[in-house]
């Protein structure tokens, strides 16, 4: 198969499968993202329609509290009420001022004492009301939506009586009929209570709106916050008011353009809002087609599920929207898919013939032929292209050039530092004995009673002296790998407890906070205590002369493939670039004369190779730095270096910092 084929037969199916997955974003952004705006328009709509209901029963609240402060109503009692006069003409006028269904006044035990009408039955007892009964029971004005039965709303009125009543429709998705017609209403109303001077009940002023059958109040709504009919048009937005799963109140149309009154909710719909009192905000079946819809239930006083409030979108108008956008972006991306097969056979020219050019020096180049090149420059992108290529290969001609000379100087470098190690070595053994002795006399000397206190001083200041020429000297036969190592199996743990025993009482850690955290499960390692712990206390003291101002020293130990970890994070000045290639070179030090001689770190990577381990860290100036130290379990061979860990140009570690050592 040819390179014209394969990349016309590859062309041909990335643009296939490009073209495809276009077509399924796009119809997945519509069918999810485009309805869910729809649903969330949709949400506003019930809470602007919740907002103008609550709006309602405020006004209701407020116009009969405001005719309760009247003269007549507040000094109304049961007798006075029960003599009639002016009483049910100025009940008559508070129900048409609020625009309200009706008005009564009760008296202290909630019977009908005066009606707006003289509709109701003999039978005037409210008492068992529940908002009635709060208002009795509580002496203060009380407003809800409560369920009230056919028998209550004749007591009031049989004109709302006979309203309430509404026949059931079997609907599809709703539970089966049980019974033919639905004689309760929903009222939304107030009852204020009349108190005396001794703040006694006398009698109650109830009044409100039969919410069943009240298209003024859902045309009303739908057409404040929703789209009003145009020219006879039913329109497409719809709000609803449901007694239990029963429509009481609608503009959603049956397919005979009558409203669905008594058409009941779907059963899905039912479970979540009116038995769970949860919202239900989805797409649902609705009399006869599918709404984007939004349901919030209805809650009498005793936060009882009595109904639900109801906003809805036909689905249908949204989903043609959605499928006509689809259609025309899926003829769009067919027309482009045409256009691009037939700039397929330009490209094959174009692209092929330069790139069998750079294929044929691309073999020749891996082959070991550095000054192959292309030596071609079409027009246009192919030419810098090939322009490119030619670049490279000049680049990895310099590099390799480059890297001859460093790896020259490297291993010059090193050549150099094992001959210092092994001359310091020799050094180290030649002048150790002679400054035994001088350490043994001076302190020989020191001992005999006859010595005044200058001669005292001087023999203190040969001993310090040879002391720390001494430690020099150990340092340097540490190094060298001179002392033998004592392994056997031990817990690291148990090093970085004893190390950090020693250095908490230190007056250097006053101001550092030493933060252990040590692997409960950590593995034994093969290793000696004491050179650990000599490793660990001497990146202690150095993470503590890096935070001179204080601040957190942490040692940390985990398990690690077949290694285990330990490392030792400081929060001080960390280390600095120019020291990169130095800090573990024995002698190398950035601390002033006769404050250190340079060989802690250049020891204690000693041990760590001794050990089959490795040393890495991790360091930035001003932020810290941490030294990361693996070291292989009980019976395994050495730890092997990643690419990444250090060191990388000499035996001694070139780590990425600065330690004052």
């Amino acid at each position: 198969m040819t390179i014209r084929l394969k990349l016309t037969i590859l062309s041909i199916a990335g643009i296939l499968v490009a073209n495809a997955l276009i077509s399924l974003a796009v119809f997945s952004y519509l069918e999810s993202v485009w309805l869910q705006e729809v649903q969330q328009r949709v949400q506003r709509n019930l809470r602007a329609a919740e907002a103008m209901y609550e709006a309602r029963m405020q006004m209701l609240e407020g116009c009969l509290q405001v005719a309760a402060l009247s003269h007549e109503f507040s000094t109304a009692g049961a007798a006075s009420a029960g003599s009639g006069g002016r009483m049910p003409a100025m009940l008559t006028k508070v129900r048409h001022a609020g625009s309200m269904d009706f008005v009564t006044l009760l008296d202290n035990r909630g019977r009908i004492a005066v009606r707006a009408d003289s509709e109701g039955t003999q039978d005037g007892d409210l008492s068992e009301n529940a908002l009635v009964r709060a208002a009795l029971s509580t002496k203060k004005t009380v407003t809800g939506t409560e369920r009230v039965s056919g028998a209550s709303l004749a007591r009031i009125s049989q004109r709302l009586a006979g309203r309430a009543r509404i026949d059931l429709l079997p609907t599809p998705e709703a539970k089966p009929l049980l019974e033919t017609s639905c004689t309760d209403g929903l009222i939304s109303g107030t009852a204020v209570p009349l108190l005396d001077e001794h703040g006694a009940v006398r009698g109650v002023l109830y009044g409100g709106d039969l919410l069943n059958q009240r298209e003024d109040l859902v045309d009303s709504i739908r057409d404040a916050i929703l789209n009003p009919p145009v020219r006879d048009v039913p329109s497409q937005d719809t709000v609803t008011v449901f007694l239990g799963d029963v429509r009481i109140a609608t503009n959603v149309r049956k397919t005979d353009g009558h409203r669905a009154v008594g058409t009941r909710m779907s059963q899905q719909v039912a479970e979540q809002v009116l038995e769970r009192g949860e919202i239900w905000a989805a797409s649902a079946f609705v009399v006869n087609d599918r709404y984007v819809t939004a349901y919030e239930p209805i809650r009498d006083p005793q936060q009882q599920v009595v109904g639900a409030l109801y906003v809805g979108l036909l689905q249908s108008p949204f989903v043609h929207k959605r499928n006509t956008l689809g259609g025309v972006l899926l003829v769009m991306v067919l027309s482009g898919t045409l256009s691009c097969f037939l700039l397929i056979y330009f490209m094959n020219y174009l692209v092929l013939r330069p790139a069998e050019k750079v294929i044929a020096m691309s073999r020749r180049f891996i082959g070991g032929d550095l000054t192959a090149r292309v030596h071609i420059r079409p027009p246009g992108e192919i030419g810098l292209l090939c322009q490119a290529v030619d670049q490279m290969a000049e680049a990895v001609v310099e590099r390799e050039q480059q890297l001859k000379i460093a790896t020259s100087k490297q291993l010059h470098h090193s050549e150099k530092l094992s001959s210092l190690g092994r001359l310091a070595a020799g050094v180290a053994h030649e002048i150790n004995n002679p400054l035994t002795g001088v350490l043994t006399f001076a302190h020989l000397m020191r001992e005999k009673p006859n010595m005044d206190d200058q001669d005292r001083q001087d023999l203190d200041l040969i001993i310090h002296e040879t002391s720390r020429a001494a430690e020099i000297v150990r340092g340097l036969l540490d190094f060298a790998r001179e002392r033998a190592v004592n392994k056997e199996p031990m817990n690291l743990n148990e090093a970085v407890v004893r190390t950090t025993r020693l250095i908490r009482n230190q007056k250097l850690f006053d101001r550092i906070v030493i933060d252990e955290d040590l692997a409960g499960d950590l593995p034994a390692i093969d290793g000696d205590m004491n050179q650990l712990q000599q490793v660990l206390l001497n990146l202690s003291l150095n993470a503590c002369e890096a935070m001179s101002s204080g601040g957190t020293l942490t040692i940390s130990t985990r398990t690690q493939g077949a290694g285990v970890v330990v490392k030792i994070s400081d929060t001080g000045c960390g280390i600095k670039p120019e020291h990169l290639e130095r800090i573990f070179e024995p002698f190398f030090t950035t601390k002033p004369v006769g404050k250190g001689t340079g060989l802690g770190l250049s020891v204690s990577y000693g041990i760590v190779q001794q050990h089959g381990g490795n040393i890495e860290l991790d360091s930035e100036v001003g932020r810290g730095t941490t030294f990361t130290i693996v070291f292989p379990l009980s019976g395994h061979g050495p730890v092997a270096e990643t690419p990444d860990s250090v060191p990388r140009q000499h035996p001694f570690l070139a780590p990425a910092g600065e330690r004052r050592e």
